[in-house]
């Protein structure tokens, strides 16, 4: 009698701890899909193409016979400076270690360009207002730095939460720029492949062209510039699709009669490029990708500079004097040949403020 008393006296407490766990999993349950919820209905879903603003600048007229000074830097959100790592690399963090040093950075990388002063500037990792460079709005930084300029920004990265890793990435407000002193008709952003599916598409980029419009004085012919930021983290399928659809587009300008530079980070080397002063340091680290230039024609020219690498891995700090650090040759340039390539160049700037190296173009126009 006795033992049968104490067993039905336990039967309550452990149907009221499962009733418990149950009732927990539920919840957690619910705030998980009511998250993912929320972020599918607020999901960035930009159009195939958009038409995008361009500020009120004083461009000039492009003349035939000019030569065109260009930058292009993928800035790193102004948070990846010489001291930091990047979880999805093989580092550790997600955030830079303060708002002090993202602060430092965006006058280092504002200041260059203002003395450089291009007449084009392509800048890829640009934040408008994003939890990881803590909410500094780096486009109206470029444009109090780089005045009286045709200014153009295209989304990429827009999410209204980023939950991982610990710290999270949080709030998403991103993309990519372009500012010439000459004047711009249009802009448009062109939206490539993505080739995540749900729910990983919800946290990632929504990559895209941004396509300007110079007009040439005196003809009926165009100055296009492409300023783009291919795939990183994919298996290889979408950076394959959007070089295609790169591809494509700059032909089609081409065969129209216009002159074409494409310009940015393809997260991809050229095929045409030695990469025999940045071997692969270890199959563990993020690897870039392979463009092979004969899939765009006979009239393109593809320019990587390999004086200095135009990228550095965030698997940890970065240390110059590591010969096993690993770099990378992932930014260039593609320029149509009725264009007069009179110089381009790597800038080796030490990362210290971001872990591109900004890269140089000069171009005349016939």
């Amino acid at each position: 009698m006795g033992t049968e008393h104490k067993e039905r006296k336990k039967r309550p407490l452990i149907i009221r701890i499962l009733l418990g766990i149950c009732a927990a999993m539920l919840v957690i349950a619910a705030l998980v899909f009511g998250f993912f919820g929320y972020l599918t209905i607020v999901e960035y879903t930009p159009e195939d193409v958009e038409d995008i603003a361009v500020s009120d600048g004083t461009g000039t007229m492009l003349k035939p016979g000019e030569e065109i000074d260009l930058i292009s830097w993928n800035i790193g959100y102004c948070g990846l400076s010489a001291q930091e790592d990047f979880f999805m690399d093989g580092g550790s963090r997600s955030l830079p270690h303060s708002k002090a040093q993202v602060e430092t950075n965006v006058e280092a990388v504002t200041s260059y360009l203002a003395a450089e002063d291009p007449a084009v500037v392509f800048l890829q990792e640009v934040d408008r207002d994003s939890n990881r460079s803590f909410h500094i709005d780096q486009v109206n930084a470029v444009e109090e730095a780089l005045p009286g300029r045709d200014v153009s920004f295209a989304n990429n990265y827009v999410v209204a939460f980023i939950p991982y890793p610990i710290p999270p990435l949080g709030s998403m407000d991103a993309g990519i720029l372009t500012g010439t002193t000459y004047h711009v008709t249009s802009a448009t952003r062109i939206q490539l492949p993505c080739p995540f599916s749900w729910p990983l598409r919800l946290g990632n980029l929504k990559r895209c062209l941004l396509v300007s419009r110079l007009p040439i004085e005196g003809t009926e012919q165009e100055l296009v510039l492409v300023n783009l930021h291919l795939e990183a983290y994919d298996d290889g399928e979408g950076k394959r699709l959007q070089t295609q659809m790169l591809a494509e587009l700059i032909e089609d300008e081409y065969q129209k009669g216009n002159y074409v530079i494409a310009a940015g980070d393809f997260n991809q080397s050229f095929s045409s490029t030695d990469l025999s002063n940045y071997p692969v340091i270890s199959e563990d680290l993020w690897q870039a990708g392979a463009l092979d230039v004969t899939a765009f024609g006979d009239h393109w020219q593809f320019l990587q500079d390999t004086g200095s690498p135009t990228c550095r891995s965030l698997d940890r700090a970065y240390d110059p004097s590591d010969e096993n650090f690993q770099f990378y040759m992932i930014d260039g340039f593609i320029v149509s040949d009725n264009l007069t390539v009179t110089q381009m160049s790597t800038v080796d700037l030490g990362f210290e403020h971001s872990d591109h190296n900004p890269i140089k173009l000069s171009v005349t126009l016939p």
